[in-house]
């Protein structure tokens, strides 16, 4: 698939079928990753990867309550695969305190943003594309806050590393919930593109 076939083509897909997916597919998602900019090439990110349905179901009872959630939840649990993308901050705070950066200590105050987090979800977003390019099915969401340490306690997150959100993979079934972009018009890029200043 052409590159602007994949862009234009993903959209987060909320209902699939139980068809596994290839795992050349998921382990060639999962390395493009890895590809992902990363400040100080820091790559502070790692991947909880759960597939088939006994390994997914510890990641919906860790983050969901038996019977909520309704269609939605109901089309992403048929998911056979979830990926939970971790950011590491500790990474970066210890890269950036090396000789070739400049800075002596771990300040957290010098981060005008938390990197750590931006890119484990660009490393997501790889995932996404690749996903797409293979003709399947994926969907990054949010973890509830409540549910995050039932899911790093389920999955053994340890301390170091924070659960950024989730991503299901699949081939995508018809009749899911329709999301946002089903009553919301797409922004025109030229609403948001401001040249040479605002």
């Amino acid at each position: 698939m052409e590159f602007q076939d994949v862009v234009r083509r993903r959209r987060m897909v909320r209902r699939y079928d139980d068809r596994p997916v290839d795992p050349a597919v998921l382990d060639r998602a999962l390395e493009n990753a890895t590809r992902a900019p990363s400040a100080g090439f820091s790559q502070g990110w790692a991947f909880v990867v759960l597939e088939g349905a006994e390994q997914t179901a510890r990641f919906w009872t860790a983050t969901a309550d038996a019977g909520a959630g309704g269609a939605w939840l109901t089309g992403m649990r048929a998911a056979p695969v979830v990926v939970v993308p971790c950011s590491s901050k500790d990474a970066y705070l210890d890269r950036y305190a090396e000789p070739d950066k400049g800075w002596t200590d771990r300040d957290e105050a010098r981060w005008a943003m938390p990197y750590w987090h931006l890119d484990a979800a660009m490393a997501s977003l790889l995932i996404l594309q690749t996903v797409t390019d293979a003709g399947l099915g994926a969907c990054f969401f949010g973890v509830p806050p409540e549910r995050v340490d039932d899911l790093r306690a389920e999955l053994g997150i340890p301390a170091s590393h924070e659960p950024i959100g989730a991503i299901t993979i699949g081939h995508p079934a018809g009749g899911g919930a329709k999301g946002s972009p089903a009553t919301r018009a797409r922004t025109p890029w030229t609403d948001v593109v401001h040249r040479g200043g605002w």
